[in-house]
């Protein structure tokens, strides 16, 4: 936990608390359905927890707000967003219906009220979101195929609705089809060697009918 704390001070205590049992919940979950890499679940907090808050870094979501995981595989970025922001309705999906079920399981045992967690495709619903956020479940221009129907069309906050995806290294060839894109460095707002290459994109996107 003291990895949060380094960056995030003015937790609630009920945060706190929520954070501090993300270790044993994954840890027990993991065992039994696979959803993190062995290796990386020694490194929970600062390669899934701290990972995923770097979006919190790049904006804080309003109460109120909807915002979407796709692909969020046992709950991030998702999870640790809903913990930071518990007034913002949080909608993850997945395909893979087990690790949905650990994702439910983790948010029962939390007692987080703001995520719903479904088995569904990116693509096959019109629900609408403020923003949708994402940890590199595929190329940015197939994402923006999956999800541009699910932007809203009032902006709330500073930033225009849009995506915020995480994802890391050269970003160049990727992002050309996207002149609006805007790569914030994680290294800028985290000093863990793991960070050096992370970044979150952010892409407005416009609304479609």
């Amino acid at each position: 936990m003291t990895i949060l704390d380094k960056y995030f001070q003015n937790l609630t205590e009920e945060q706190q608390e929520q954070f501090s049992k993300l270790g044993d919940l994954y840890t027990e979950w993991n065992a039994k359905i696979n959803v993190i890499s062995r290796k990386d679940i020694e490194s929970l907090y600062e390669r899934h927890v701290l990972h995923s808050l770097g979006i919190a870094k790049i904006l804080e979501f309003k109460a109120g707000s909807h915002v979407l995981d796709v692909g969020t595989g046992g709950g991030f970025p998702g999870v640790p967003l809903a913990i930071m922001f518990p007034e913002t309705q949080f909608y993850l999906v997945d395909v893979i219906a087990k690790k949905i079920r650990v994702v439910n399981e983790v948010v029962k045992a939390l007692g987080l009220t703001n995520i719903r967690a479904e088995q569904r495709r990116a693509g096959t619903f019109d629900d609408r979101f403020d923003f949708v956020v994402s940890r590199a479940v595929t190329n940015m221009p197939d994402f923006v195929k999956w999800v541009r129907k699910n932007i809203a069309k009032k902006s709330n906050h500073e930033l225009q609705n849009g995506i915020l995806y995480l994802k890391g290294g050269d970003l160049t060839e990727e992002l050309a089809l996207f002149p609006k894109a805007v790569e914030h460095n994680l290294s800028d707002y985290f000093e863990e060697e793991f960070f050096e290459t992370k970044k979150v994109v952010y892409l407005p996107l416009k609304y479609k009918i």
